[in-house]
């Protein structure tokens, strides 16, 4: 990876809160628990969801930062939205994926050469690097607040 898209994706990963929260800005209780589709999350739910998440992949950087070659793990979100109680108010949850981003974006920043090289296994993909650990989380908080938007709009629909 070159060091512009790398740092384009630092940017990315970093503004993902702010996107997260403009997606949320305003969101009525009717809002955060339409389900735009049978089977779809509520944005209620994804805003958990990107909490356990963040929190996941902030512990999965470290251990490919400070560890060698460690097994990441995988996790089922499905089986945390079911048994984490995703009806919950979304307060703190923001709150963890904020913290839990701004912290790992500080790191990011830090990194050398050497630890940006560095590696691990994660069970479903195989091998796991920092750089593909970054492809994925730059996105991520982005495609979920373009979720949490169309969300939102289904509570308009009666839905």
């Amino acid at each position: 990876m070159t060091d512009h898209l790398r740092q384009a994706r630092v940017t990315a990963y970093r503004e993902g809160i702010h996107a997260v929260e403009s997606a949320l800005a305003g969101a009525t209780d009717r809002e955060l628990d339409a389900r735009p589709a049978p089977g779809k999350w509520t944005a209620r739910e994804i805003v958990h969801h990107l909490a356990d998440s963040e929190m996941t992949a902030a512990i999965r950087l470290r251990r490919l930062i400070a560890e060698d070659r460690p097994n990441v793990g995988a996790y089922d979100e499905r089986i945390y939205a079911e048994r984490l109680h995703y009806n919950r108010p979304i307060e703190s949850s923001f709150q963890a994926f904020r913290f839990a981003r701004e912290s790992t974006a500080d790191l990011l920043d830090r990194l050398t050469p050497a630890e940006w090289s560095r590696a691990g296994v994660h069970p479903e993909h195989g091998p796991y690097s920092v750089d593909h650990w970054l492809e994925i989380y730059a996105k991520h908080a982005h495609n979920h607040a373009a979720q949490i938007t169309r969300a939102r709009r289904s509570a308009g629909h009666g839905q």
